[in-house]
């Protein structure tokens, strides 16, 4: 079994390695390499202008003179732009294959460019090459995940740059997402009967994600989960909580109800419990 999977891991990022190449391949063949004069090959700045001239017009052209920039002059002073130039020129298409393309550049800019001014901007796009892909919270949610930890090392290793400002707003949008997703499927669970998998996935929320905007329904349902479940005692902390730190939410009125049955539960078990002999 063991075997078989393996095979077929390798199988599939054989044919994701192999499309990658494809797609670079064919990016590659679709313009000639342009004839460079001389004088313009002699000079980093001059490359760079003639890639910038056809960014926007003809990027694979445009490409092809920003690379030449990096292989002629890898110490100047447009190496690292012409590199940041090729990463936002993929970054910009948008779709799947030229984010790809545009993360392995803006890593290999922190590779060789570690202590660059730019280097948070360009760990920052590694990040946002993830954000734009995420899928909404009902769906897979790898590339949210990915997203967070790469902005998360954007505030580890550039932690006073103005990306790190803007990384920790998109954590905190991403983990909304992420709670959102584990919520949907600890409620699923819930709904299902499968009440000890719910209040798996609803704990986790609690510990991962504190700060979830639904904190009320995650409360209510892990007190609903551990009710149904015969673990009535266990559910009265969670909507005793939701009462008191969510008055005003929809779901208040249905805990404090749970809260009743409990306690008229616990009354009942008292009456029917023997009387605790005396110790003379």
């Amino acid at each position: 079994m063991s075997g078989k999977r393996n095979s077929s891991f390798v199988k599939t990022t054989s044919a994701i390695t192999v499309s990658i190449l494809c797609i670079m391949i064919i990016s590659g063949c679709k313009t000639k390499k342009p004839v460079i004069e001389p004088e313009i090959a002699s000079s980093e700045e001059a490359l760079y202008r003639q890639g910038e001239k056809y960014i926007k017009k003809d990027p694979e052209r445009a490409r092809l003179y920003f690379r030449q920039v990096i292989d002629s002059f890898p110490k100047g002073f447009y190496a690292q732009q012409a590199q940041l130039a090729i990463a936002d020129s993929y970054f910009q298409k948008g779709d799947e294959a030229n984010m790809i393309l545009a993360s392995s550049e803006y890593r290999e800019f922190i590779k060789y460019y570690g202590f660059s001014p730019s280097a948070p901007y360009a760990q920052y796009q590694v990040a946002m090459t993830y954000y734009k892909k995420i899928l909404s919270p009902g769906r897979d949610q790898a590339k949210t995940q990915l997203a967070v930890e790469e902005f998360k090392r954007v505030l580890t290793n550039y932690p006073t740059s103005e990306e790190a400002k803007q990384a920790q707003e998109k954590i905190l949008g991403c983990e909304e997402r992420l709670a959102a997703h584990a919520f949907q499927i600890g409620r699923h669970y819930h709904k299902v009967g499968a009440y000890r998998a719910a209040i798996s996935r609803l704990r986790e929320i609690l510990t991962a994600y504190p700060s979830f905007s639904k904190m009320d329904r995650v409360y209510f349902f892990l007190g609903a989960s551990y009710f149904k479940g015969r673990l009535a005692p266990q559910s009265a902390s969670y909507f005793t909580k939701l009462v008191s730190d969510y008055p005003q939410s929809k779901f208040a009125k249905k805990a404090q109800k749970f809260l009743e049955e409990i306690d008229k539960m616990r009354k009942e078990a008292e009456k029917k419990a023997p009387p605790k002999k005396k110790i003379d």
